[in-house]
């Protein structure tokens, strides 16, 4: 009984939400209606008390007042009072049973379930303590002499309570400031992932709508060139040769997207990020003009990576120009590069390269900031800019295995980064392609498999073109079954195709015929095509020129 906690929340469900929250550290608690019960309550022992401010009503207190100026010299029994936030509302009399409680505790609410344990566990330990002195009191009853020295160590004890709850509160204060800055941390790391997520949905559609997109340059991109080259009227080739032009603007858009997505069939090889850049410093100053000042900052002389060098230079070349654009009166262009650990729990490997592109100019608004690495986003001015060159940076880099960041405050400049994730230099030797330019000895036949009927018709309209002799499938299973009666030189196949893909289709077409030259056509990264080391196996590229096609089916025949 004497280690129990009496709860006065006459109000709602606070008395069993108290007991709930003192459950958890296996306290025993009692409920008391009012004031008399828990005077009544207190004859029997207890530890602790928790009162609600407003079940102060002095009517019912006298009892509870009178235990309270009849405890024995060794007992203060500790009483914690949950009170409002309206000190002013308080009534004379309320104020004066506060007063008269002596050793109480007032926690202003709400509070933090952990505070009120932390204060019963403390309310508790020290009537523990009261309790204590009072079978040392007992024993030496007869004894007046330790009974005084017994009152001193009660007297000590008192004393120190205040100073012992004090550090108490301390304690309790400080795990609020870590707990409020883990708080605070975590909720960083959630924005980063929210918008990680954002930038992966946005790129599987993007990714969808340009593969579909290139199907349908490559058609219009194809069928131009074959009308120019068959027609004898001079307007009408014009025309195709303006078509032409037109197909291929859309193609590099195209190119941008799917790199944005991460769907571009980018060449991943081992690349020393400081030799690329330094490499650049002539057209990245020729670029910039007189006016922006070019500091280059390099940790070391290699740092490696893997990347496509070509679009890696092209994410830097377009920080670059963004910069220029930013400093219209001229300024600073710094590049740094190291290597830092990964900053959150959102980064896969533990080592990156950083590539920091930063300016001086006119910064960006903290409200579009988020939005900067959409596509078709852009702050430049209409008929400036396709709002597609900072998607396309985060697309490369995150295709590489890294992330781009951007920090930027308005009139203080910009500072844009790629993370890369460190490699080890690539010391592979490489083998020497087969002359793409050797001609093929006689007509050659080749089997087209490709599902998209515009797409399948443009190929076998070019092939003929080139003198070749075509057969065609408009998907997997009914291009293997014409391989025994075609008997083709050469199989040409799409990658994304339903039910069964281009490379299914390679596979069963090499058991039939393990010989078989194939070209594997795609404009989409379904494939990783730095991976494929299949002997006999060209790759094609959407969208492409005739003359592309000509030379990868010259290059396919004489593998």
């Amino acid at each position: 009984m004497e280690h129990r906690v009496l709860i006065l929340a006459p109000f709602g469900r606070d008395a069993h939400v108290i007991a709930d929250v003192l459950a958890a550290d296996g306290r025993e608690c009692f409920a008391c209606e009012n004031l008399r019960v828990l005077a009544a309550e207190l004859e029997d022992g207890a530890g602790a008390a928790v009162i609600t401010e407003e079940a102060l009503f002095v009517d019912d207190a006298v009892n509870f007042l009178g235990w309270l100026r009849r405890q024995p010299a060794w007992s203060d029994f500790p009483i914690i009072v949950l009170a409002g936030k309206r000190v002013e509302r308080r009534s004379a009399l309320r104020l004066q049973a506060l007063g008269e409680f002596g050793n109480a505790m007032v926690l202003e609410r709400p509070l933090h379930s952990e505070t009120l344990r932390r204060a019963v566990a403390s309310s508790l330990r020290a009537r523990a303590r009261q309790y204590d002195s009072r079978g040392h009191l007992a024993e030496s009853h007869q004894h007046l002499l330790e009974r005084a020295k017994a009152q001193e160590a009660l007297e000590r004890l008192n004393d120190s309570l205040e100073t012992r709850i004090a550090d108490r509160t301390e304690e309790l204060a400080s795990a609020n400031d870590r707990l409020m800055k883990e708080i605070h941390e975590r909720a960083k790391v959630q924005a980063v992932l929210v918008q990680s997520q954002k930038m992966e949905a946005l790129g599987q559609l993007t990714g969808g709508i340009a593969h579909d997109f290139n199907n349908l340059l490559n058609v219009i991109m194809a069928n131009a060139e074959l009308i120019a080259r068959i027609s004898g009227d001079e307007r009408i080739r014009n025309m195709a040769a303006t078509t032409k032009r037109a197909t291929e603007r859309g193609a590099k858009l195209t190119s941008q997207l799917l790199a944005f997505s991460r769907t571009s069939n980018l060449d991943l090889k081992a690349l020393n990020v400081i030799a690329l850049l330094q490499g650049m410093r002539d057209i990245i100053s020729i670029s910039l003009g007189s006016s922006i000042k070019y500091i280059t900052a390099f940790e070391g002389d290699e740092l490696w990576t893997r990347a496509d060098a070509n679009q890696l230079e092209l994410a830097i070349l377009n920080l670059a120009i963004n910069a220029r654009d930013a400093m219209p009166n001229g300024g600073e262009l710094t590049i740094r590069t190291g290597t830092r650990p990964a900053p959150d729990a959102t980064f896969t490997s533990e080592q990156y390269v950083v590539v920091g592109v930063s300016d001086s100019g006119s910064g960006i608004p903290a409200s579009v900031i988020a939005r900067v690495f959409d596509p078709f986003f852009t702050t430049k001015p209409i008929g400036k800019g396709t709002g597609l060159g900072l998607s396309q940076v985060y697309g490369i880099a995150r295709q590489a295995g890294g992330t781009a960041r951007i920090d930027s405050e308005q009139g203080k400049g910009t500072t844009v980064e790629l993370w890369l994730p460190l490699g080890a230099k690539d010391l592979s030797e490489t083998k020497a392609a087969p002359d793409p330019e050797q001609s093929a000895d006689g007509v050659k036949r080749i089997l087209v498999v490709e599902d998209d009927e515009d797409v399948r018709t443009m190929l076998v309209e070019c092939l003929k073109t080139l003198g070749y002799t075509v057969t065609d499938a408009p998907d997997g299973p009914s291009g293997l079954r014409r391989i025994a009666d075609d008997d083709p030189d050469l199989l040409m196949v799409d990658f994304a195709m339903p039910g069964m893909n281009g490379m299914e289709v390679i596979a069963q077409a090499r058991r039939l015929r393990a010989d078989l030259p194939v070209i594997l056509a795609t404009g989409y990264a379904d494939v990783d095509i730095s991976k494929l080391t299949e002997k006999g196996l060209t790759i094609l590229r959407k969208p492409f020129q005739l003359d592309d096609l000509a030379r990868t089916v010259r290059l396919g025949l004489s593998s």
